[in-house]
C-alpha cells in the first residue's frame, strides 16, 4: 500500500453519493488487510451505516468524510446513545493517509459537534489491537471505562468502552 504523500486534507460533511458505500468497503477491505477480521465487522458498519442512512436527526447525528487532495481517506460517525449522551461510531483513517494528523481532526470535528448539539458526555467502543486509535481518544480526553474479552470478526478480541465529559 503506499502512502499519499503531504496533500491537502480537508474534513467536510458525509453527504456526497458514494460517502456511504465508501465508509463501509473501506472498514472492510482494511480491517480484513490489517487484523484478518472477517466480513462480520463490514456487517457491523453496514447496519451502523444504513441506521444512520436511514433516519438521522441531522440537530443531534452527524457524520464526517475526510479527503486528501479530494480522495476519501477517513471518517467518523456521532449519533446519539439517549437525550445526554453522543457515540462516536467507526472512526478510521486508511492507511494510505495515516501520519498526517487525520484521525485527531476528525476526533475533534465529532466533539464539537457533540457539544454544540448539547450532549454532555461522549462513548466509544473499540477493540484493544486499535493502538492507534486509542492513542487519539487518549489524546482528545477519552477515559477507559472497562473492557471484556469476546470473540468477533473471525478473533478473539477485547472490546473497550471509553467515555468523555463535554462542556
Amino acid at each position: 500500500m503506499h502512502s499519499i504523500g503531504e496533500g491537502r486534507v480537508t474534513v467536510r460533511p458525509l453527504d456526497r453519493p458514494g460517502d456511504l458505500g465508501w465508509v463501509v468497503l473501506a472498514h472492510g477491505e482494511v480491517y480484513a488487510d490489517q487484523y484478518g477480521w472477517d466480513t462480520g465487522f463490514e456487517v457491523l458498519v453496514s447496519r451502523i451505516v444504513a441506521d444512520y442512512a436511514g433516519d438521522h436527526d441531522p440537530a443531534r447525528e452527524a457524520a464526517w468524510i475526510a479527503e486528501v487532495d479530494g480522495r476519501r481517506v477517513g471518517c467518523v460517525f456521532c449519533v446519539a446513545a439517549d437525550a445526554r449522551t453522543a457515540k462516536l461510531r467507526i472512526l478510521l483513517v486508511h492507511p494510505s493517509a495515516r501520519g498526517m494528523g487525520i484521525g485527531s481532526r476528525l476526533v475533534d470535528r465529532c466533539l464539537r459537534f457533540a457539544e454544540e448539539a448539547g450532549y454532555r458526555r461522549i462513548t466509544l467502543w473499540t477493540n484493544d489491537v486499535l493502538v492507534s486509535a486509542r492513542r487519539i481518544y487518549e489524546a482528545a480526553g477519552f477515559e477507559l471505562l472497562d473492557e471484556e474479552p469476546h470473540r468477533s470478526f473471525g478473533r478473539d478480541l477485547i472490546g473497550q468502552n471509553w467515555s468523555r465529559e463535554l462542556h
